[in-house]
């Protein structure tokens, strides 16, 4: 194992090496900029000639980082947290004092830690140790979430652009509101099942600014980024889970569900959770829900069958067994390594199930979830001629699951169907039981489930209806005004937060406003596997170039501000993090910082091979082994800007093809504040954009997940999304992985491969 070379540690000493610069490696796993002002309009590093210099390249030592996705893993390269992360605690961490990144020693070697390593030891690796300064598992987690967002930081794998304080606004005929508000944590979708309705229909209209796909029942299948619309479908219609996220963000054992939960620590270092539920619960067509109901998806997407109906076939990856249930595929029981039955999960009795969570998975931070499931009809999923049987060493789906017609498992179908049902066909679970979905107007209409138990505090829906439409952000304000819509959830924006909050002052017997701040932002998003966006330093130097602040301002009016990392300032963490010494980079605003930092990286070539001057686009030297097929094609929207090759070695242009949401004011601010940025054309960047909708943009973006009109050529690297952190578990330990049957499987945050992961098999 070799360490890789440190060009340099902070961008203090670019304008010394800014000769070298335009040969350098690119080594992205050991340079941090710290936010220091090196603004200089110094361009000594360009020959100025017009001469080609290309013989002067020199060779990157070492340096792999763009060939990642061509070399093998576990042949060419293994992961560092696989190989050493295992029991390394957080008292063996050092930090970087300049840079604040987080360092390890393994075998003698000097490691940085990368994202998929402090992923995974941020969740995994929070045991106490001794006589160190922690004192409790929050306090290592709080540590290691410092290391984590300090990195994010570095390789800024989106822009954080602003984080805005929110208004839900309401019909006053909508009671309940202010006894039981919204938070981050708990939307109105969440808190809803508490409010009553004083309309003749006894119904509430919510609208969002997403539309429907319609895949209500599986929003997440297959991995990426559905939109909230979906999910908030999926939240509605789900329920009776045997551990429940609080109003506060965090978890809890579902008492209207769950009659007994025990764990058991086993000698092997697993651990075992029995879950006895109730028994008189019932799915929305009245009939019984028993242990098989809470079985049914984990079960069904751990195989084949379910990897061929688009699923990633992950669930239960963390449970014993898995490995060799997965590789069941009906037709080689008995080969080594596979098994019929899932060994970790048990059938006890009619309301009785237990999950064995392997030693790699546990302990964790946020065990309690490893308990956590929900109900589901097991018609839809697995047909009406499948069932779940226990013989005594594990739960198993029978035969005809594995059935196949030629190539094809005849069960594939069924989960597709499954997906992409939004009816009453089957029954759900949730407070609430889809009515009709209008697939012209996208609109859903939900009617109350009359089996639904209640949610973890005993609340059953009173509202009769629930009508979900798509808004116009634009018109929302017209449309709530009219009746169209009773609450506007997340209004935010200068204008349109002082026209909402106006029309609540001037009508108090007709409007009612609640507040909070933000658990995400919005941002410019990278896919960083293609094109320039690969590179940690364009990332950067787009960074520099933005107004963020300003932007932040301008587009809130006011209301909100900036971030510089992924993460909710409200948070017990980050406000621990800070306590502990964080210092992020907030890219203070500097065209010629970012200029520096490209020519540090070898951005100092023009289209032939000769060296930048100045003018026009910048391109990067890359030789054949340092570029893959997609980037060799890569060029602007317009193709006229390409990869050219001279001679032996490949010049990529300095192009962001960007794809922006219609209809929306953040795409409207990017035209000037990224697009036509006076910044970014001073640094030699051109940026060409696509404006469209979110569908298609989000298909561009997991290229052919939705299915909406993807090319199957990678154009784009440059999306405008928003993240947010409402979630109870803040856990991102699948999303950094630079293994390619994780990586490729929908999970990854970005197309991120960090190379400070990689041990390289020299």
């Amino acid at each position: 194992m070799k360490k890789s070379k440190l060009l340099c540690l902070v961008l203090a000493l670019v304008m010394v090496l800014s000769l070298a610069a335009c040969g350098g490696t690119g080594d992205d796993t050991t340079n941090n900029d710290t936010g220091k002002d090196t603004s200089s309009n110094d361009t000594s590093g360009n020959d100025t000639s017009g001469n080609d210099t290309s013989d002067e390249w020199v060779e990157p030592v070492d340096d792999r980082r763009f060939i990642l996705s061509q070399s093998e893993y576990g042949v060419d390269y293994t992961d560092v947290y696989v190989t050493y992360g295992k029991g390394f605690t957080i008292d063996q961490v050092t930090e970087d004092p300049e840079t604040g990144l987080a360092h390890a020693t393994f075998d003698g070697v000097d490691y940085e830690l990368g994202m998929n390593f402090l992923s995974y030891a941020m969740v995994y690796n929070t045991q106490v140790p001794e006589g160190g300064r922690w004192k409790t598992e929050d306090d290592v987690y709080a540590t290691w979430w410092k290391y984590y967002v300090t990195r994010w930081n570095y390789l800024m794998p989106e822009v954080p652009l602003y984080s805005n304080e929110y208004y839900d606004i309401y019909n006053a005929q909508i009671k309940g509101v202010s006894e039981h508000p919204t938070n981050p944590f708990w939307s109105p979708i969440n808190a809803l099942v508490e409010w009553t309705s004083e309309k003749a229909d006894n119904d509430i209209i919510v609208g969002n600014s997403t539309e429907l796909n319609g895949r209500f029942r599986y929003p997440t299948w297959g991995g990426g980024n559905p939109p909230a619309s979906d999910l908030d479908i999926n939240s509605l219609i789900s329920g009776l889970e045997t551990v429940s996220v609080t109003k506060e963000g965090g978890y809890t054992v579902n008492p209207t569900v769950v009659d007994n939960l025990t764990e058991t620590d086993n000698e092997d270092g697993s651990h075992t959770y029995t879950i006895k539920i109730k028994d008189d619960l019932k799915l929305s067509d009245g009939s019984p829900i028993t242990a098989k109901n809470y079985l049914v998806t984990l079960l069904m997407n751990c195989g084949p069958v379910s990897v061929q109906a688009g699923g990633n076939g992950t669930s239960g990856l963390s449970i014993q067994g898995y490995a060799a249930y997965h590789a069941y595929d009906g037709t080689n029981a008995g080969a080594e390594g596979v098994s019929r039955t899932f060994s970790g999960v048990r059938l006890l009795d009619d309301y009785t199930f237990s999950v064995t969570v392997t030693s790699d998975y546990y302990p964790y931070f946020y065990g309690i979830t490893y308990a956590g499931f929900s109900p589901e009809s097991m018609e839809l999923w697995l047909g009406d001629d499948v069932d779940i049987k226990d013989d005594g060493e594990g739960c198993y789906l029978t035969d005809a699951w594995y059935a196949k017609n030629g190539d094809t498992y005849t069960h594939a179908a069924q989960i597709t169907a499954a997906v992409d049902n939004n009816d009453q066909t089957y029954p759900v679970s949730g407070p609430y039981m889809i009515d009709n979905f209008d697939q012209a107007s996208k609109v859903a209409t939900l009617v109350v489930n009359p089996y639904f138990k209640g949610n973890y505090e005993g609340v059953k829906p009173q509202i009769g209806k629930v009508v979900y439409k798509r808004i116009i952000s634009q018109t929302q304000l017209q449309d709530f005004q009219s009746g169209g819509v009773d609450v506007l959830a997340g209004v935010t924006g200068g204008t349109a937060t002082d026209e909402a909050l106006a029309l609540v002052a001037a009508n108090p017997d007709k409007y009612v406003a609640t507040h909070y701040s933000r658990a995400g932002y919005g941002k410019l998003a990278f896919r960083c596997d293609l094109g320039p966006a690969r590179f940690t330093e364009v990332r950067q130097a787009i960074a520099y170039c933005m107004d963020r602040a300003t932007f932040a301002k301008d587009f809130t009016g006011g209301y909100g501000g900036v971030v510089d990392g992924p993460y909710y300032t409200g948070s017990w963490m980050y406000q621990a993090a800070v306590a502990d010494g964080m210092v992020l980079n907030t890219y203070p605003t500097s065209a010629d910082t970012a200029i520096a930092l490209l020519e540090e990286y070898g951005w100092c070539y023009n289209a032939d091979g000769t060296h930048y001057t100045g003018d026009g686009v910048r391109y990067k030297k890359l030789s054949a082994e340092q570029i893959d097929e997609d980037e060799i094609n890569w060029a602007s929207k317009d193709g006229a800007y390409k990869v050219e090759k001279v001679g032996d070695y490949y010049y990529m242009p300095l192009v962001i093809n960007w794809y922006g949401t219609t209809e929306n004011e953040f795409t409207d601010m990017l035209v000037t504040g990224f697009q036509e940025s006076d910044n970014i054309k001073a640094i030699g960047m051109v940026v060409q954009n696509t404006f469209g909708d979110f569908n298609p943009m989000m298909d561009e973006y997991y290229q052919g997940l939705y299915e909406a009109g993807y090319s199957g050529v990678p154009v784009y690297n440059a999306f405008n999304l928003a993240t947010g952190f409402t979630s109870a578990a803040y856990d991102y330990s699948f999303n950094w992985d630079n293994d390619p049957e994780q990586y490729d499987n929908g999970y990854p945050a970005a197309y991120l491969r960090d190379m400070a992961d990689a041990i390289w098999a020299d």
